[in-house]
């Protein structure tokens, strides 16, 4: 999908960014982010192209790293939040800049739409299936009384019908669509449909969000999400569909993590001068042949 630079970067044209991992992320914290996602919902700033915000975590920084299609269209991304405390961690020890806090989506969802009762904002919720879909967007509606909803699919659509899906979504125009798909099926949609939704101000994917909102899914506890080990109750809760993935893709992200910082490096050379009176005292001796000056000749 094509972003011309002259249809404008608006509100995301300043957003400090810091590279992590090899990605672009936004240095906002969670109420500068909602802030964000609602002027550009109340001002649709790219005319026929909605913005398009993202989230990384482990699994995002892996496959950006491995994966080069992934990779390009996630540097399509307007904005890239930083959906795990690990790399808020890391950021205070690489890049240019700080992160402030974890801008993670079951959050950030709640903070915009209280703005969006506010300032009659509309949301439009794609994906899960239709049961969790059904049942978050009546948990919405009771917790935030005059959040206008003007609609709402399960993701399981294909071919035919899912190009009728998204010429409805586009009718409907919602100032804001939640894509709930998962990694990496919410980033090829954008990159497919975006073109599509001309009058939707901003898609932002969401991964896992509407688990959350429908109360299929429980939140780590507090302590658990500041040090980084939500991740391990997740595993916990969904141990068939989790474990495996994220058995391959957090190692590699902290590997990508620590690669940046120079930390491999570093300790690659504190090895080596730790090994290098070893490497003398077992070198080997010389086998103190006679070998004739010419012996090597032809």
């Amino acid at each position: 999908m094509t972003r011309p630079e002259h249809l404008s970067r608006d509100l995301v044209r300043d957003v400090p960014t810091t590279r992590l991992g090899g990605m672009p992320i936004a240095v906002l914290g969670m109420q500068e982010s909602a802030d964000l996602m609602l002027s550009a919902a109340e001002s649709h700033p790219r005319p026929n192209l909605p913005l398009f915000l993202t989230s990384a975590n482990g699994e995002v920084l892996s496959r950006y790293a491995r994966n080069p299609d992934f990779a390009r269209i996630v540097a399509q991304a307007d904005l890239v939040h930083a959906d795990g405390q690990p790399m808020v961690v890391a950021s205070r020890f690489v890049g240019e800049h700080a992160l402030p806090e974890r801008v993670a989506t079951t959050d950030l969802f709640h903070s915009v739409a209280r703005g969006a009762v506010a300032r009659n904002i509309t949301f439009y919720l794609f994906g899960s299936s239709e049961e969790e879909n059904r049942r978050a967007v009546e948990n919405v509606r009771r917790q935030h009384p005059g959040l206008r909803i003007v609609g709402h699919s399960h993701g399981y659509l294909q071919g035919e019908a899912l190009r009728r899906k998204v010429i409805e979504i586009d009718a409907l125009a919602p100032d804001i669509l939640w894509l709930a798909l998962g990694v990496p099926r919410e980033q090829l949609f954008v990159y497919e449909f975006g073109p599509l939704l001309t009058n939707v101000g901003l898609i932002k994917t969401s991964g896992g969000l509407f688990n959350f909102l429908s109360g299929s899914r429980t939140r780590a506890p507090g302590w658990m999400q500041r040090v980084g080990l939500e991740w391990l109750w997740r595993i916990k809760e969904e141990p068939t569909r989790l474990f495996w993935r994220y058995l391959t893709t957090n190692p590699h992200a902290m590997l990508l993590l620590l690669a940046e910082s120079g930390a491999i490096s570093q300790l690659r050379a504190s090895l080596r001068r730790l090994l290098r009176p070893f490497r003398h005292a077992v070198a080997p001796a010389p086998l103190g042949l006679d070998v004739p000056a010419d012996a090597n000749r032809t």
